[in-house]
């Protein structure tokens, strides 16, 4: 029973991570995401963040990722129901959209925050 249930628990890390993989090989703004990830954190390392200042960083960057993939969700699932232009389907599409913008602005607001002291 423990082993069924270890080994159910190893399958739901498998689908986890093979959605991470579709995120980043099918969708052109995770690709960028994933640069930007990638560069701030190169940064954090030479500019020698404080804890404090890698919480913020590391916060953004997982609701940045999070707020993608809930978005990437949503519009396959919509093009699933109807490849048609549908008003509600591309309302909810852009709304999920909005969503990872507006999570993306405030990253980007936190980590001016976070790097201007160090780069000035």
């Amino acid at each position: 029973m423990i082993l069924q249930y270890l080994q159910a628990r190893i399958r739901s890390f498998g689908y986890a991570f093979n959605g991470i993989k579709v995120l980043i090989l099918t969708q052109p703004h995770a690709q960028l995401h994933l640069i930007a990830t990638v560069a701030v954190l190169i940064a954090g390392k030479l500019v020698h963040l404080r804890r404090w200042e890698w919480v913020s960083i590391l916060v953004c960057i997982g609701m940045v990722w999070m707020a993608e993939a809930l978005n990437t969700a949503i519009e396959f699932l919509a093009d699933e129901v109807s490849l048609e232009k549908r008003e509600r389907i591309g309302k909810a599409k852009d709304v999920a959209a909005g969503g990872v913008l507006i999570t993306a602005i405030i990253a980007v607001a936190i980590a001016v925050l976070v790097f201007w002291n160090h780069l000035r």
